[in-house]
């Protein structure tokens, strides 16, 4: 069963290390196979990790999109990590989840879980603000993809 993304116009989409860039006009990506991909809104760029949760997430997002530099980065999160449940011990239970997602592969949720943690003002996303209150949310769904009966030939 495919997951199905729909993308807004001017919506950038990073998939497997790759940026990818829509056009004037809405578009629907289709992917068949297990990719690793994150959404505009959902990027976090180096120069706003102000705080070690956004630290803990940027080296999470790193792992997830650049699986060739994982060793390296992997090292740094459980760095990070150490660091954020020193700066943020009531949030044992969180950092732990991360820290057992991470261990298994699961970048993606651990990312989830992560934003959770960032302070109220910011936890809606990564991106500017002004930009989410106009823009809408993106659909993210898995179709099944049903043999048309009525091929022409």
């Amino acid at each position: 069963m495919p997951l199905k993304l729909v993308l807004r116009p001017g919506e950038k989409l990073i998939v497997n290390g790759a940026v990818l860039g829509v056009g004037d006009h809405p578009v629907s990506l289709f992917f068949y196979n297990k990719v690793n991909f994150l959404r505009g809104r959902e990027i976090l760029k180096e120069e706003n990790c102000d705080t070690i949760e956004k630290k803990l997430y940027f080296i999470i997002q790193l792992i997830y999109i650049f699986p060739e530099d994982a060793e390296l980065n992997l090292i740094k999160f459980g760095i990070i990590l150490e660091e954020a449940r020193l700066a943020h011990s009531a949030e044992s239970g969180l950092f732990d989840e991360v820290q057992t997602l991470v261990q298994s592969g699961n970048y993606y949720r651990a990312l989830k879980i992560c934003r959770k943690l960032f302070p109220a003002e910011t936890a809606s996303g990564a991106g500017d603000a002004a930009d989410k209150q106009t823009k809408t949310p993106v659909v993210v769904t898995k179709v099944r993809r049903r043999p048309s009966i009525n091929q022409p030939e």
